[in-house]
């Protein structure tokens, strides 16, 4: 079987959310970073779902649970960054989540297209 290019990058980009929530509870921090690890880790976790789908249409679901996790990933970035609650260069994380976000949509609308086509 052909490897899954998001699948590879979401996986990737957990074990980067990973590093940084470790940075955050090192310093102390524990509500925001729980919730960026929740979801950044849930992007991938859905993606393996989706590929694993019963049909086209759940496929389609999983992979925009997956795309809204993505969205919900970037604004924890976003707040981290904010907060300044630590000294990180967000730049890497937020540019390999946009990806992801990317990748997710171009997916979602192919197979929404396909599907309806069908």
């Amino acid at each position: 079987m052909k490897e899954s290019i998001v699948k590879t990058k979401s996986l990737a980009f957990a074990k980067q959310s990973i590093d940084v929530y470790k940075l955050l509870t090192e310093n102390k921090e524990f509500v925001l970073s729980k919730q960026f690890l929740r979801s950044s880790t849930s992007i991938g976790a859905n993606v393996c779902e989706a590929l694993a789908g019963q049909s086209k249409k759940d496929f389609i679901a999983k992979m925009s649970i997956s795309s809204k996790e993505a969205r919900e990933t970037l604004y924890w970035i976003e707040l981290l960054e904010y907060t300044n609650f630590i000294i990180y260069d967000y730049t890497s994380l937020k540019n390999n989540c946009l990806e992801i976000v990317s990748i997710l949509t171009a997916i979602i609308k192919t197979s929404q297209k396909n599907f309806h086509r069908l």
